[in-house]
C-alpha cells in the first residue's frame, strides 16, 4: 500500500499553500499549521486479508509478543476439555433416622428430584426390620458439565429399639465398593476407565435435640470416620432458637474432640497453610445447621426455596436463617474434588494396601488376578459379618 495516495487525498489545500510560502520565505517549521492526526493514519481498506481468518490458539498472543513464551499454561485448557468429555462422578451416602428430612435436603442441594423417595413411588414405606442399602443414580448436566450423581440411602438406621451394631451393614457396603474397585484394578485386561462406585462422602444427620451427641452418633462416626469422609449436619435446625443452635453446635464439636472423631475436612490432610486457613473456618462451623425444602415461595418479589410458617418464611439459602449455603458450597462448589481425592488417596489406599498385604501372606497357589476372600481379608471373623479397616 502506498502512503502517497493517502497524502494526496487527505492533505488539505491550506497546508500546501503554507508549505509553499515556507519554502519561499524560509518560514520556520514551528509556524506551519499543525497536521491533523487523521491525516497521518494509513488507510487499511486496501490491505489484503484472508477470506476466513482463523482465531489464534490460546496463548498465541503471548507467543507473538514474548520471545520467551513456551505455552505450558495451555495444559489447563487441555485438561478442561478432557474433563468435559469424560464427565464427573459423585457418590453421596445419607445416614440418619427416619423423619429428619434426608431426602428433602438432597433434593434441595441439587435442585432436582434426586432422592430415592422422590423417584421410587411407594404409598407408605414401612420401617425395615434390618438396615437396607438402596442407591439411585442420576445424570445431571449444568452449563455443559455432566456429572453422574449417586445417592445412597440407608433406611432403617437408628429406627429400632435395639440399635446395637447398626453401623455394620453400612461399613460392609463401603468396604464392598472398595473391594469392587480393587478387583477391577488388578485385572490383567482392565477397563480403560474403571467405574467409581466408592462412597465419596457420608452425610450424617443429627436430630435437633439441643443437648449432646447420642451414644449411637458417637459409635457410628467413630467407626465410619476412618473409612469415609463424614460431614455431620443438624437436621431441621429451624426447630432450635439461635442460642440453642449455637450451644448445640459447640457441644457437638466438644463431643467429637473428646471421642477422637475426625470429620471432614480432616486437619491432618491439609496440604498447606492456605488450605489450613480455609478449612479452619469450615471446622469452626461444623456441624452445619441446615434446613431443607423443595417448595418455592415469593418473598419480596423473588422466588426462593423455603419453609413457610405463621410467623414468616424460612429462606433455605439465606445464611442468616440457616447454614445450608455453607454446606452446599463445601460439597459442590469448593471441596468436591478434594473429597474425591481423599477418598481415593487416603481411605481407599489404606484398604488396598491392607488387602494386598493379606493376599501376599496367603499360601502359594492363589490365582494372580484374584484376591483372598474379601470378608476374611477385611479381618471379619466367622461370628461377625463386618469389621472396619481401621488405621
Amino acid at each position: 500500500m502506498s502512503l502517497s495516495v493517502v497524502w494526496s487525498v487527505s492533505r488539505p489545500r491550506a497546508v500546501d499553500d503554507a508549505t509553499a510560502r515556507c519554502q519561499k520565505g524560509k518560514t520556520p517549521n514551528c509556524l506551519l499549521p499543525p497536521r491533523r492526526r487523521s491525516e497521518v493514519k494509513p488507510s487499511h481498506s486496501n490491505m489484503s486479508a484472508p477470506p476466513h481468518p482463523q482465531p489464534p490458539a490460546k496463548g498465541a498472543s503471548h507467543g507473538a509478543g514474548d520471545f520467551s513464551y513456551v505455552g505450558i499454561d495451555a495444559i489447563l485448557e487441555q485438561m478442561r476439555r478432557k474433563a468435559m468429555k469424560q464427565g464427573f462422578e459423585l457418590n453421596i451416602m445419607i445416614v440418619g433416622q427416619s423423619g429428619l428430612g434426608k431426602s428433602t435436603l438432597m433434593n434441595t442441594l441439587f435442585k432436582s428430584k434426586v432422592s430415592r423417595k422422590s423417584v421410587v413411588s411407594t404409598p407408605e414405606e414401612r420401617i425395615p426390620k434390618t438396615i437396607e442399602i438402596k442407591s439411585i443414580s442420576h445424570d445431571i448436566e449444568e452449563k455443559g458439565v455432566r456429572m453422574k450423581l449417586t445417592v445412597i440411602d440407608t433406611p432403617g438406621f437408628g429406627d429400632h429399639i435395639n440399635n446395637e451394631n447398626c453401623w455394620q451393614p453400612i461399613m460392609k457396603f463401603i468396604n464392598d465398593q472398595y473391594e469392587q474397585y480393587l478387583q477391577e484394578e488388578i485385572n490383567i485386561n482392565r477397563k480403560k476407565r474403571i467405574p467409581d462406585s466408592r462412597v465419596h462422602c457420608c452425610m450424617y444427620f443429627i436430630p435437633p435435640t439441643g443437648h449432646c451427641l447420642r451414644p449411637l452418633d458417637v459409635e457410628f462416626m467413630s467407626r465410619l470416620s476412618k473409612v469415609v469422609n463424614i460431614v455431620p449436619v443438624i437436621a431441621k435446625a429451624d426447630t432450635l432458637t439461635l442460642e440453642e443452635r449455637d450451644f448445640f453446635k459447640q457441644t457437638i464439636r466438644e463431643g467429637l474432640r473428646a471421642n477422637g472423631i475426625d470429620v471432614y475436612p480432616q486437619e491432618e490432610f491439609d496440604e498447606d497453610a492456605d488450605d489450613r486457613m480455609i478449612n479452619d473456618k469450615i471446622r469452626e462451623m461444623i456441624p452445619f445447621a441446615v434446613v431443607g425444602s423443595d417448595q418455592e415461595y415469593q418473598v419480596n418479589g423473588k422466588r426462593l426455596l423455603g419453609r413457610k410458617t405463621k410467623w414468616g418464611t424460612i429462606e433455605v439459602e439465606n445464611i442468616a436463617h440457616c447454614e445450608f449455603a455453607y454446606l452446599r458450597d463445601l460439597l459442590i462448589r469448593t471441596h468436591m474434588q478434594n473429597i474425591k481425592d481423599i477418598t481415593s488417596s487416603i481411605h481407599y489406599e489404606v484398604y488396598r494396601v491392607r488387602r494386598l498385604n493379606e493376599t501376599n501372606a496367603q499360601p502359594n497357589g492363589q490365582p494372580p488376578n484374584t484376591l483372598a476372600n474379601p470378608q476374611q481379608a477385611n479381618g471379619v471373623a466367622a461370628q461377625h459379618q463386618v469389621l472396619t479397616h481401621e488405621m
